[in-house]
């Protein structure tokens, strides 16, 4: 994991493509929970994807390429997330693809991510912060 400061090259470049879509509730929770307990912007190394990175920030997940100085690939952002009265559904966002193969490492880049981050907040995350609350009795 790297600290890095805020990434805004998401925004500056024009997308080839974006859609709207959704992202699992799962993922977006994990990383909302990594971001409060690890810092507000992450860089992860995508392991299985050799030059990529992965951005974590609040607003975005942005795939970018190290060998091209950083240049997006592609993007999860305009989460709506507000006034959510639910854990478990997905989360509607909006896609952008910066590169014309970008689909190709979607859900391969998710996946990676959800592992790299459960790995991380059981080394930082102190014991007594994972622990249970017992139920009072009755």
């Amino acid at each position: 994991m790297i600290r890095t400061p805020l990434y805004t090259r998401h925004n500056e470049v024009p997308p080839l493509a974006s859609r709207a879509g959704k992202i699992d509730a799962l993922y977006y929770n994990h990383v909302q929970t990594a971001l409060k307990h690890l810092g507000p912007h992450i860089r992860l190394r995508i392991p299985t994807l050799k030059h990529l990175d992965l951005i974590l920030q609040k607003d975005a997940l942005i795939v970018i390429d190290r060998a091209l100085y950083d240049y997006p690939i592609l993007c999860w952002t305009d989460f709506e997330a507000g006034h959510r009265d639910n854990l478990h559904e997905p989360i509607k966002c909006e896609i952008r693809y910066f590169h014309y193969a970008a689909s190709m490492i979607f859900n391969k880049t998710l996946e990676a991510m959800e592992l790299m981050l459960g790995e991380l907040l059981e080394h930082e995350l102190p014991e007594e912060k994972s622990s249970i609350l017992p139920f009072k009795k009755v």
